[in-house]
């Protein structure tokens, strides 16, 4: 099918400019003023519209195979597609784990009948995620995005360091889940900050976070390993990684919308504020803040986490963690960071798009002539609400529900093929 994308500001080499983008076969065929095409194409006009490589996030969980009352990757990937998203990367903590190349294709081949973007899956470090021993690297590694144990730290620095050593010589980044379970006390529900204490809850020392990227960090010395930090938010991590990145490791990080834009003062005793790692400080958020604007944050990521209605139910104390962001991330980043003079539009497409494919070898973060068309259109100056019960994914439970954004995602074209397009008037 060929179709013509009219009157848009298109992102191109970290800039915009006002253009027409022509796809032909799934292809970027032509980008430029004035496009004409034959009578069989079809033809959208977005009338200054912004045309952004699609957004990629590193880090999802699409809870298929094994817990497909909470997730399909069907539902999570069509949630992503209403996000502008054309690329995910899937987190192991599936059943069965994706620790040998048998279980992966479990994976693999839902992937390939039901997915409606790119799906990067990554391999466990460990078998069955439990921390003794370590996976088929080997064999799951031409497959993968790369490797972790994400939902849990490994705890043994012997055999994280013998994971580094593996993943080193294949090629591929551990993306580490970073969390000491010797500094948390049971039944954490919150920050251990001021509303922990105010409302009788335990908390999660944020010394959890960055005592075991501190570890990691110096396995990296040793290894040479590519290394990402998932879902960072402390101040401690932030400057660890910055340090890290000065010396010249091969080191990145990502964090949460929820991170950049929410603190403990905003927490709701509702379990769509209860996630791992908890939301934190003011001084966290600022710190991360910090780190997105001078480089140190390299990428954006949901951590898209969706459970059924009733593991979210019981408020913060007896709620399951995870919150869901595909459908609302990049309207509350542009609009607390951007319209907010925190960050630049172009930096934000850095963040959401161009650094993660460029980590983690996926297709997109360009929109490039001569190339698969991936690429997702916003109407910036469009308001709304964001309502969860409108949702496509199956989870519901975000802490940005009610909010008033900027950044209504009207067309989202993956590998050249439009997987979403929205009929708002």
């Amino acid at each position: 099918m060929n179709y013509l994308l009219k009157n848009l500001n298109v992102f191109h080499q970290n800039a915009f400019r006002k253009a027409d983008i022509l796809i032909s076969d799934g292809i970027v065929a032509a980008m430029g003023s004035g496009l004409f095409v034959g009578g069989d194409a079809a033809v959208f006009d977005f009338k200054g519209a912004a045309a952004l490589p699609g957004l990629i996030d590193p880090h999802v969980h699409l809870r298929e195979p094994g817990f497909a009352y909470k997730e399909t990757i069907r539902a999570g990937t069509l949630a992503a597609a209403h996000g502008g998203y054309t690329a995910v990367c899937a987190m192991p903590n599936l059943k069965p784990v994706p620790d040998t190349l048998e279980h992966l294709n479990v994976q693999l081949n839902i992937i390939s009948r039901d997915a409606a973007v790119t799906v990067a899956p990554y391999g466990s470090i460990t078998r069955g995620e439990g921390g003794g021993e370590l996976s088929d690297m080997a064999a799951l590694a031409p497959y993968v995005a790369g490797f972790s144990d994400d939902g849990r730290g490994v705890q043994s620095e012997a055999l994280m360091r013998r994971a580094m050593e593996t993943a080193k010589s294949l090629g591929k980044p551990i993306v580490a889940h970073a969390e000491d379970e010797s500094l948390l006390q049971k039944g954490w529900a919150v920050h251990d900050g001021a509303y922990a204490r105010a409302h009788g809850l335990t908390g999660n020392d944020p010394e959890s976070e960055w005592r075991q990227v501190e570890r990691d960090l110096e396995l990296v010395r040793e290894t040479g390993c590519a290394y990402h930090v998932c879902h960072v938010s402390t101040k401690e991590t932030v400057g660890l990684v910055r340090l890290a990145k000065f010396e010249g490791l091969d080191v990145t990080c990502e964090t949460g919308p929820h991170y950049l834009t929410l603190t403990d003062e905003d927490l709701q005793d509702d379990g769509r504020f209860r996630m791992n790692p908890p939301i934190r400080s003011e001084a966290d958020r600022d710190a991360l803040i910090e780190g997105l604007c001078d480089g140190t944050v390299d990428m954006i990521a949901t951590d898209h986490a969706p459970h059924a209605k009733e593991e979210k139910s019981g408020g913060l104390a007896r709620s399951l963690n995870g919150i869901v962001g595909l459908e609302c991330a990049f309207p509350v980043l542009y609009t607390k960071l951007v319209r907010g003079r925190i960050t630049s539009l172009e930096r934000l497409v850095e963040l959401m798009s161009i650094a993660p494919a460029r980590r983690f070898g996926l297709p997109g973060g360009r929109i490039q002539p001569g190339e698969r068309a991936n690429l997702a259109i916003f109407d910036l100056e469009h308001e709304f609400t964001i309502d969860s019960s409108k949702f496509l994914s199956l989870g519901r439970s975000t802490p940005f529900d009610g909010w008033r954004v900027y950044g209504r995602c009207l067309m989202t074209v993956a590998d050249g093929s439009i997987v979403w397009r929205d009929d708002h008037d």
